[in-house]
């Protein structure tokens, strides 16, 4: 009994030196990374009550939800040739992961014609990911608490994507981020699983495959890491398998689509462009290999620390030698979310639901920048330009020059960015033996 007395007066005491502690840092706990969680909770509950305001409020839009209706009842009433599955605003050209997800979304939404019900879906989709984002964040402690602000309630076109428009990108980039999580815990397995749905759903995730490869190649070598890859292989063709079954190279084609043309009106990053250009197959070729030689070039230079050649990433962990170490967290989420972010540097369109790709990701990446001079303002300052050219609609020649001139100054902090110290083999041994 004195001892359950003793524990439980610890508590008040323990309750009473942290709440002593914030009101001490009071004029610093936006500034503090140590204070993500405290900041991030409190925008996290916030941002419940404008979700319902948003939803309630503002007029919801039109755009791809009876398409997406229309394709999942063409699968639900037996039609199981993608060449065959169409909606209002063209064919299906999405995995069979969207089609199980958004099948569930149309009984539940009463065959889609609840809209209102489906709004409030994707809101606990939109707060699901802020867990996930947060979390990441927390792990990391890399970006001052007040910039969250600008991560959740700031953004009129993220809250759009979500619960206006209720596209499928936000599912997609909620399983993403799930799976980072599970990176960073360690569980490269399940993480894997996860991360491969999340390319069923939509093929964008695949912009953090390189980054994905570089990471399993550290962490266990080339042999170790054939089966994950075989794992996210094989969950592609298990959720395929009933459109394989009747129709592969349909499949494959419209879910799978590398060459896919878009349309130049809804373009938001090359705007200045002529038409003709937009469409040339060799301003396509010449993008893809802009964004191939990034990565390579990052690879090899900023994601591998000096002194390691890229042989002893291939090798297996017990014939590595001493210089080899695994990745911390904040070393993993730079790559994964630089990796996807050099993809969208040089995509060859963007359009205005493609924002949630790396929207999330855009504050770790400049507070990872390696030009220290680039002041807190200056990167505020960067963020709102962004949002600002994603919310101009039509893009205009200057919004997404703009647009470009932003990425430019992220990708360059990026790679003067040091390749983070890592403890010697010494102290590490030692940290183990204590």
């Amino acid at each position: 009994m004195a001892g359950g007395k003793k524990k439980s007066s610890t508590l008040p005491s323990k309750l009473q030196k942290t709440l002593s502690s914030i009101w001490q840092d009071k004029h610093m706990v936006l500034f503090k990374a140590e204070y993500t969680f405290l900041v991030t909770a409190v925008l996290w509950f916030l941002e419940i009550g404008i979700n319902i305001w948003v939803i309630q409020k503002v007029e919801y839009t039109e755009i791809d939800w009876k398409a997406y209706m229309d394709e999942v009842e063409g699968v639900i009433n037996g039609t199981y040739d993608y060449t065959q599955l169409k909606g209002d605003t063209g064919p299906l050209v999405y995995p069979a992961g969207f089609v199980y997800i958004f099948t569930g979304l149309y009984y539940v939404t009463d065959h889609g014609q609840n809209i209102r019900l489906g709004q409030y879906v994707f809101a606990v989709f939109y707060l699901i990911t802020l867990l996930l984002v947060f979390r990441i964040y927390h792990c990391t402690k890399k970006v001052p608490p007040y910039v969250f602000f600008f991560v959740c309630c700031a953004s009129y076109r993220i809250h759009s994507i979500f619960v206006l428009r209720l596209f499928n990108d936000p599912v997609a980039m909620m399983l993403l981020f799930g799976a980072i999580n599970l990176f960073l815990d360690g569980r490269w397995t399940l993480g894997c699983a996860l991360y491969s749905l999340a390319v069923s759903v939509k093929m964008n995730v695949l912009l953090f495959a390189p980054g994905l490869l570089f990471l399993l190649l550290c962490e266990f070598g080339l042999w170790k890491t054939l089966p994950k890859l075989t794992l996210c292989a094989v969950i592609q063709l298990v959720l395929g398998l009933p459109f394989l079954l009747v129709n592969p190279v349909g499949y494959f084609s419209r879910a799978f689509d590398l060459g896919r043309q878009f349309l130049f009106k809804w373009t938001v990053n090359w705007r200045f462009l002529p038409e003709d250009v937009f469409l040339s197959r060799y301003f396509h070729l010449a993008l893809l290999l802009a964004h191939i030689t990034t990565l390579v070039l990052f690879a090899l230079k900023r994601w591998k620390r000096s002194g390691n050649s890229i042989w002893s990433i291939l090798a297996d962990q017990s014939e590595r030698k001493e210089t080899v170490h695994k990745l911390n967290a904040d070393q993993t989420v730079l790559v994964l979310f630089t990796s996807n972010f050099i993809g969208m540097c040089f995509s060859r369109s963007l359009h205005y639901q493609f924002y949630v790709w790396y929207f999330h990701t855009l504050p770790y990446l400049l507070w990872s920048g390696g030009v220290k001079k680039l002041a807190h303002l200056l990167r505020v300052l960067i963020l709102g330009l962004i949002e600002l050219s994603w919310n101009t609609y039509p893009s205009t020649n200057y919004s997404s020059l703009s647009l470009h001139v932003c990425h430019f100054i992220i990708l360059l902090c990026l790679w003067l960015n040091p390749t983070p110290a890592l403890p010697s083999q010494k102290s590490d041994n030692k940290a183990k033996r204590h």
